[in-house]
């Protein structure tokens, strides 16, 4: 199995003329840094040489023109790595690993963002490796120079205009490494690594949105129609709403928190224009529950491989199912 990468389009006349507004064009791939700058270890460049990891924007506009979604996965660990590759080897699917700005939080940046495009490389299938939910351009930066596939940067809580300038930068950071970028615009409420009972944030306005990805120059959109991060009896999708924003602009729109919203629901939102499903919270309530399932039969023995393993299990389990549920 081999990776999409289409040919590269011209390059961008000004700011607002991203060079993947379409599905039928894609960014270039990332030039190859200068000698100097691969032998220099101070630098965050990952130099191995690329197997599988995804690059172009490929990957998501042709799953918004086949009608169907790419999975993106939090990863906080080996073995949640581990798992998503193998259930992205095991269906033969793309998967994107989140590798992101909340996971940070929880390893160090430098050798969680090795391991995943280590992983990316060496998979058996098309992984990506994604910066999710970033307010920072220096650590933008960073992970697109260290080889990530794509960057999120997310303005939603600032004021329009500082979320518009602010993705604009970073769309020029990112694109003249060949790396796609990720916009949002409306509030979706929640806590990325803890699932609680959450109200829904400000929805995305449509013909905001157009304005957005205008004057942004952004590859994709990751949009408030109700949906919230983790589990909420309350979450539903305003799929009216979705569907006028699928009219109003032309890039691949993007789903988080689908974790907890019923299933034909999220189908139908990838009808409407979802090209990228975010998932977390059903991975951290499957490795949680396979750990506590296994740790009584493992405490005397201090196995803690076995408890690892139970949970790498059971994420890769989740994973599989989503991607059948929503990938093909």
């Amino acid at each position: 199995m081999t990776c999409r990468v289409r040919s590269t389009s011209p390059a961008r006349s000004s700011r607002r003329a991203s060079p993947c507004r379409t599905t039928a064009r894609t960014i270039p791939l990332r030039p190859t840094p200068a000698p100097s700058a691969r032998n220099d270890p101070t630098r965050p460049h990952h130099s191995k040489a690329r197997i599988m990891l995804s690059q172009g924007t490929a990957v998501i506009s042709n799953a918004s023109v086949d009608g169907r979604a790419v999975g993106a996965f939090a990863t906080y660990n080996l073995e949640q790595v581990e798992a998503v590759v193998a259930a992205g080897e095991q269906t033969e699917l793309p998967v994107l690993l989140l590798a992101g700005s909340s996971h940070f939080r929880h390893a160090n940046r430098r050798l969680l963002a090795v391991l995943a495009l280590t992983a990316a490389e060496h998979a058996r299938t098309e992984v990506g490796v994604h910066l999710d939910h970033c307010r920072d351009l220096d650590e933008l930066r960073w992970c697109v120079e260290a080889g990530y596939s794509s960057v999120m940067y997310d303005g939603s809580h600032d004021p329009f205009e500082q979320n518009v300038a602010g993705t604009a930068d970073a769309v020029r950071i990112a694109h003249d490494r060949g790396v796609w970028v990720e916009g949002e615009l409306g509030a979706v409420g929640g806590d990325e690594d803890v699932s609680t009972g959450v109200r829904t944030g400000a929805m995305t306005d449509p013909q905001q949105a157009a304005e957005f990805v205008d004057r942004t120059g952004v590859d994709a959109l990751a949009v408030a129609v109700g949906n919230v991060h983790g589990f909420s009896p309350d979450a539903r999708l305003d799929l009216e709403r979705l569907a006028e924003i699928r009219q109003a602009v032309s890039v691949p729109l993007v789903l988080h928190g689908a974790s907890g919203l019923p299933a034909e629901e999220v189908r139908k939102a990838i009808k409407l224009g979802v090209a990228k499903i975010n998932v977390n919270a059903e991975l951290r309530r499957a490795y949680l529950d396979a750990a506590a399932a296994a740790l009584p039969d493992l405490v005397e023995g201090a196995d803690a491989v076995g408890m690892w393993r139970a949970g790498r299990q059971a994420v890769q389990q989740q994973v599989v199912e989503t991607l059948l549920a929503y990938g093909t």
